[in-house]
């Protein structure tokens, strides 16, 4: 498993995109799992930037590991923000109008429809939250 811990603040979202880019890449992971996957980092990133620390700042750890047969890529997100499990939210409702539904939880809903498995816990006063992708 290869890591990487970044101050959470948007201006390190690149940094963390790019260190997955670079082992996806390595992999030999085919473009539209990388395309998807650059989106989910992306949105779990920004949201522990935007929201894990209130007014003040802390670490976010991000995590990827392989696996062969299948190909599958692990993708980790370690914060010790305020506790927040993305995957309490219900699902927005798709079939109504933009402006009819709720505001929030489409970025959280993109990301479980470009994952195959996405799992949450809160340990030792620290958020997890792990996703699997075959590629």
């Amino acid at each position: 498993m290869e890591k990487i811990t970044v101050e959470a603040t948007v201006e390190n979202l690149q940094q963390v995109v790019d260190f997955a880019m670079e082992k996806l890449e390595a992999r030999d992971c085919p473009m539209k799992a990388s395309m998807q996957l650059e989106l989910v980092i992306e949105e779990i990133f920004v949201n522990i930037a935007s929201y894990a620390y209130e007014s003040a700042t802390g670490d976010a750890t991000f995590c990827v590991d392989f696996a062969e047969n299948p190909d599958t890529v692990f993708l980790t997100f370690i914060d010790d923000g305020k506790y927040y499990n993305p995957l309490e939210k219900p699902d927005p409702d798709i079939t109504l109008a933009a402006d009819e539904r709720a505001i929030g939880g489409l970025g959280i809903f993109l990301v479980k429809k470009n994952v195959d498995e996405i799992s949450y816990e809160r340990k030792d006063d620290k958020n997890i939250l792990r996703m699997k992708k075959f590629f």
